[in-house]
């Protein structure tokens, strides 16, 4: 490396530090570009988002229903229950961890989402098509929420769009049973939804 481009790589890189610091709207990761098609489950497709604040529009059904906004996690979420299970929600909006009522008890409609709501730490095991719900973090305080995809004796997997930048699109939470009491070991995770 010659002196010059040291020189023009040192001026520029705490400008552009500083910038990737504090706009999480942009796509760190140039192995994907945002709308592009990851994964999907039961044909319900999974989109690349970029960053977790990246907003490209917002998704409506042909009848208009409100989705979401394009590529973030409630959108694939809602998306999904719309085409798969065909469930629209009767409260539409909402941030990811809002999907959660902390009101409710243990196995109680919710009728925000017109879901049955399980607290982690519910006497009802996770199902496939669950929807899984989090609390918000300090890098990210709307939450997510993500899909239950498989369910073993002692782990789950979810299919989730928006992760990060960096992140997958499936992952596994260990399950466990205590007492009589199904528990997913995260501490963000506040419970799951079903429509039964």
């Amino acid at each position: 490396m010659n002196e010059k481009t040291t020189f023009n790589f040192l001026n520029i890189l705490p400008d552009r530090f500083c910038y990737l610091q504090s706009d999480k709207k942009i796509n760190l990761n140039f192995n994907y570009e945002v709308g592009q098609h990851l994964d999907s489950l039961n044909n319900v497709v999974v989109y690349y988002n970029g960053g977790v604040d990246n907003s490209s529009g917002r998704n409506t059904s042909s009848d208009n229903y409100n989705i979401g906004i394009k590529y973030q996690c409630v959108e694939f979420v809602k998306r999904y229950y719309y085409e798969h299970l065909n469930h629209k929600m009767p409260d539409a909006y909402g941030h990811a961890k809002d999907f959660y009522d902390k009101d409710l008890s243990d196995g109680e409609l919710n009728k925000k989402r017109n879901l049955v709501q399980y607290k982690n730490g519910s006497k009802s095991k996770p199902k496939p098509d669950d929807l899984v719900v989090f609390s918000g973090s300090t890098f990210n305080k709307y939450g997510h929420v993500a899909i239950v995809s498989s369910v073993d004796d002692d782990e789950i997997e979810i299919i989730q769009q928006n992760p990060g930048p960096f992140g997958k699109s499936r992952d596994k939470i260990k399950l466990k049973s205590i007492d009589g009491l199904w528990t997913l070991d995260n501490d963000r995770l506040l419970g799951w939804l079903r429509k039964e």
